[in-house]
This record gives structure tokens, sequence and C-alpha cells, in this order.
């Protein structure tokens, strides 16, 4: 049944349950699409682990409808259900009637947030989850004490006891995936203007991220000397901040517009191109920016335009060609496996270009994992939330992709790359992103095992 928005949540008032506010609830008309034919269930990772028909995209559409009609409340009793959902899109990819459930969700966890109570140590985690990982320049001041704790070994000591895991399980979860800090951590060698090598073709803007800039600053490194390589200015404003990726999966309305807001700012003199990012995540939330900023008068065409121009490294490569000559990364043979980033897969519908590039390299063959397109678990900071699925669905992910035999695997997003690494300890295979991989081979220099 379809509601008017003045109609939303009507019945709800004259019960007295607490239901969403008028402030883009669910849409009804999105909500009717749905025919309840269960293709979804079979590809959602948290049905897959949980199994439960309120823990699927079906069982969802049927929560948020009612709370809409007023039949239900927002309580801990349907936010639960909501909480369980990865956010990884596989079902908008599966779904035969073209239900954007994308849309549906992220309505909701904005519409939780702010009318949903959460208890006071839900509301702790959350809240220093969102000071700390979408402001790079906090997180810098971390690495410090964090490069002790684990020269220490402090790190060693608390994993081996269980100590962290029985004080807090989600504190455990986020220890658990803190990778190595090493003395690149700690350094911004960038310039602002990096000029092309030969031919210029194109001027671009690069996107550091944040966990991506202080975890992963080699990516970052090898994606600037990729774009240089094959004819690219590049362009570094070094005003950028988070990407609002992962307040806007989590219904932060507001944090996620303000820092929006700022990356627009900060390439608006820039006069680039394109804008490239490196992570998946982020570069599924940059494109959305048209969505997220829609009713600002001031930044909702800007916001528009600068999200048709943003492109991810390797959808932009692909599309554009490589003219760097590209060099084998072994004396011999090398088997790679590609884990598909479910924003990259099913967000952003990009899976060829990944794959295309990687078959340029002399000497690569490249292999598929079984259930390619499940969620590893990472889903920006769902293994933070919810460390039971997570663990679940991040063992799965890696023995499939150990499973292929493949020497290597090649993944292009932080968070799962950290998710995957956990549960690839002690296994006799390596990770690394795709623009690594390509910066090696365009630089002649072999891989190391």
């Amino acid at each position: 049944m379809q509601v008017s928005e003045s109609s939303v949540n009507k019945t709800a008032s004259v019960k007295n349950l607490q239901g969403f506010d008028p402030s883009h609830p669910p849409d009804p008309k999105l909500i009717d699409s749905c025919v309840h034919c269960g293709f979804c269930l079979s590809t959602c990772p948290s049905y897959r682990v949980i199994g439960k028909e309120m823990d699927s995209p079906r069982g969802r559409i049927y929560l948020m409808d009612a709370i809409n009609e007023g039949e239900i409340a927002l309580n801990t009793a349907t936010v639960q259900h909501f909480d369980s959902c990865l956010g990884c899109l596989a079902c908008v990819s599966t779904c035969p009637s073209g239900v954007q459930y994308d849309k549906l969700i992220s309505a909701t966890r904005h519409q939780v947030e702010r009318n949903y109570n959460r208890s006071f140590s839900d509301k702790l985690i959350r809240q220093l989850i969102f000071s700390l990982f979408p402001n790079p320049d906090v997180l810098r001041i971390l690495l410090f004490p964090l490069f002790v704790y684990q020269k220490l070994g402090v790190s060693q000591l608390l994993r081996a006891t269980g100590l962290m895991k029985k004080i807090s399980p989600r504190l455990a979860a986020m220890e658990s995936i803190l990778p190595e800090i090493t003395v690149k951590s700690f350094q911004d060698n960038l310039p602002d203007i990096i000029p092309a090598k030969g031919e210029k073709r194109y001027r671009v803007g690069v996107i550091l991220g944040c966990v991506q800039r202080l975890f992963f600053s080699p990516v970052n490194e090898a994606t600037v000397r990729v774009l240089t390589a094959n004819g690219c200015e590049v362009v570094i404003p070094k005003s950028q901040g988070c990407c609002a990726a992962l307040p806007e999966h989590q219904g932060q309305t507001e944090q996620a517009k303000a820092l929006a807001r700022q990356m627009i700012d900060s390439f608006a003199d820039t006069n680039v191109d394109f804008v490239i990012i490196n992570a998946a995540g982020c570069g599924h939330t940059l494109k959305e920016y048209g969505h997220i900023l829609a009713d600002d008068p001031e930044y909702a065409q800007r916001a528009k335009a600068f999200a048709a121009k943003v492109k991810d490294a390797q959808e932009f490569l692909a599309n554009v060609g490589l003219t760097a000559e590209l060099s084998p990364l072994t004396d011999k043979p090398l088997t790679l496996v590609y884990q598909d980033a479910c924003h990259l897969l099913h967000g952003q519908k990009i899976s060829v270009q990944p794959r295309q590039l990687l078959r340029k390299i002399p000497g690569v063959t490249l292999k598929e994992p079984i259930d390619a397109a499940l969620c590893c678990g990472s889903a920006g900071i769902y293994n933070l939330l919810q460390p039971e699925v997570a663990e679940e669905l991040g063992e799965q992910k890696a023995q499939n992709l150990i499973n292929t035999g493949a020497d290597l695997i090649a993944s292009p997003n932080p968070g799962c790359s950290l998710q995957i690494s956990k549960y690839l300890q002690g296994k006799n295979i390596s990770l690394m992103h795709p623009m690594e991989l390509l910066d090696y081979s365009i630089r002649g220099e072999k891989l190391k095992f």
C-alpha cells in the first residue's frame, strides 16, 4: 500500500508509537516495488549467517512498510534488524524487480539515528568511531601511541589472553584488524601537484582517504605513480578530509553533509578533468554526493557536478587505456585472485575493468573464487559493530580466496584488506591493492614473497 509523506506515522502518533519523522522516510513507492519473490535471500550475507527473515532485505522492507504505516514502532526489536544489514547491496544486483534497496536502507538508517535512543554503550562506541575514523588529523595523533603499543608487545599479549574480548567484543574487533604501524604511516610525502610523465593526457585530482592515507600510504603512492606514468598530471588538495562514506553509511546525516561540502570545496579551484579514488567504499559515496546534498540549495548542483567527475582508479585506467609498458611481476607465471569489493561490484557496477587491467600484466593468470559476490564482513564499520556475523563472513571469504590456489590476492578496498588479512594470518598467501601490482609492473620491480 502506498502512503503519502503527510500520512507517514499518522497511525503511529495515535497509538503513541515512535516511528519515522517526515524528513525523507523510506519511500513507499520504492517499498511497493518489492514483489516479495525472495531472490535476494540467497545473496544476503546477514540472512545466510543469521537465518532469520527479518534479517534479509525482504524482511527489512516489511519492517519499513509497517513503521511507515504506524503498525509497529521504531524500537530495539526493529532496529536490530536494520543494524544487521551490511549494506553490501548484493540484493540490488540480484533483484529482478529492480528494487532500490540501497535508497531504502540509507533512508532508514538516517531515520534510526535521529529517532531511536541507543543504549549508552552503543552510543559510546559509535561516538568513538565517528570521532576517529572520519578525521585523519586525529587518527594521525594516535599513530605514535599505537606504534608504541605494538612495539612493546601489548597487542600480542591482549590477543593471546583474550582479555580485550572479555572487556569489550567491539573494542577487541577494532584492535584485531589494526594493521602494523610503520614509519611510512607517519609520512605525508605527496606534493600538491605531481607532473605527468611524457605527454600530458589528463589533469586529475586524487583523494587520499582516511584509513588509506595513514595505514595504506603505499597504495596512494602507487596510485599516483601509475597515474603519472600514464600521462596524468595529479592534483592533491591538502585541505581534503574524509569523503563522508562512514557517517553516510551509518545514518549520521549532518556529519556526512558537512564532510561532503568540505570535499567539494577542497577541489573547487583545481580545474581537474576527473577525481580519482582508489577505495571502493569511498568511491561509492563520492558518486552519491548529488543525493546526499540534494536538499542543500547552495551545494546541490555543485555536488552533482563533482560526483560526475569521480572515477575509481581502475575504472578510469581501463577506460582511458594504459600507455606505460608493463613488465612481469615474477620470474615465473603468477596466479592472482581478484577480490570483488561490494561497493565496487554492487555499488558502482565495476567488476570487468579491474580484471582487464590485471590481465594486461605479463605472466599473470586470474582465478575466480566461489561466492565472489558475497561480502567479506567488513562493510565499513560493520565488523566493529557486529563482530560475530562479520567473523563468520571473514573466515568464509578468506577460505574461498585461499581455495583458488592463487599466489596472491588483489583487493581494491582498505576495509576489505584489513578484514581479509586478519583471517590470512599463518596462511601462505599475500594481499595487495591492484594499483600496487600495476605500479610494480610499470617500474619493472619484482614481487618478493
